[in-house]
């Protein structure tokens, strides 16, 4: 069982058996930290409303940026899809499916929390773990556009979903198409290392974009003069019911 930063029980997951995850069997540090699986949605999107996931941050890069993102967290869209994201949903089982045949990563529905803080959110595309413990991640995109470099907002995509999860590597995986129909017999790819210092500048957007949310439904800013970045942390963790803007989502 997952215990929420609200302090409640998350009844979201309600697995026995590892692999009734799609994603296979993970050792027990990486398994203890699934919190819900996408293919029960409604449980899957109740649990990335209590945390900022790597869509939230996908666009975190100034200011303006993190008080739109919790706009948009506090006031979620109705959009529900278009002719491209039904294209992308038809056509990821398949890149998946050519993605763990080529290099062995298995489709995953599962969503993680990160160690250090369970606020932050991730539900990769694919995942991966050798008998070392090292986690490779895969991640999948349809478009319409010959991309020469990989847009910064899907680098910060990934980014997130290696810090959440502790992976070291992701295959970004995409297939090009015209009139949804693919271009190319097989998805182009490339791998992603790690980056410590973009996950790192990430982190601290999402804890404005935290601290912003707090102050957006509370009226106040959280206190940082007079208190140590300890102090500040556990200031945030005890808190909880100022941070009821991430719950809103059924």
């Amino acid at each position: 069982m997952f215990v929420n930063q609200f302090g409640s029980v998350a009844s979201l997951r309600d697995l026995s058996d590892p692999s009734a995850i799609v994603g296979g069997v993970f050792t027990p540090d990486l398994e203890a930290r699934i919190v819900a699986d996408s293919r029960d949605r409604v449980a899957w999107l109740r649990a990335r409303s209590q945390g900022i996931t790597a869509t939230d941050v996908a666009h975190l890069s100034t200011p303006a940026s993190i008080l739109r993102a919790a706009q948009q967290k506090l006031r979620p869209s109705s959009f529900s899809g278009n002719a491209y994201t039904d294209h992308g949903r038809r056509r990821e089982p398949e890149i998946a499916a050519w993605v763990e045949r080529e290099h062995g990563i298995a489709p995953s529905s599962a969503l993680f929390c990160a160690v250090v803080e369970r606020r932050h959110l991730a539900t990769p595309d694919g995942i991966s773990q050798d008998a070392e413990g090292r986690i490779l991640l895969a991640e999948i995109k349809t478009t319409n556009k010959p991309w020469r470099t990989i847009p910064r907002h899907y680098l910060r995509q990934v980014w997130w979903q290696q810090h959440v999860t502790g992976a070291e590597r992701t295959l970004f995986a995409w297939e090009e198409h015209r009139d949804f129909r693919p271009l190319h017999d097989e998805p182009k790819s490339v791998w992603i290392d790690r980056d410590d210092a973009e996950i790192a500048t990430l982190v601290t957007m999402a804890t404005a974009l935290i601290d912003e949310l707090y102050r957006m439904t509370t009226g106040q800013s959280i206190p940082q003069h007079d208190l140590s970045p300890r102090e500040q942390a556990m200031l945030r963790e005890a808190t909880a019911d100022a941070y009821r803007a991430l719950a809103l989502i059924d």
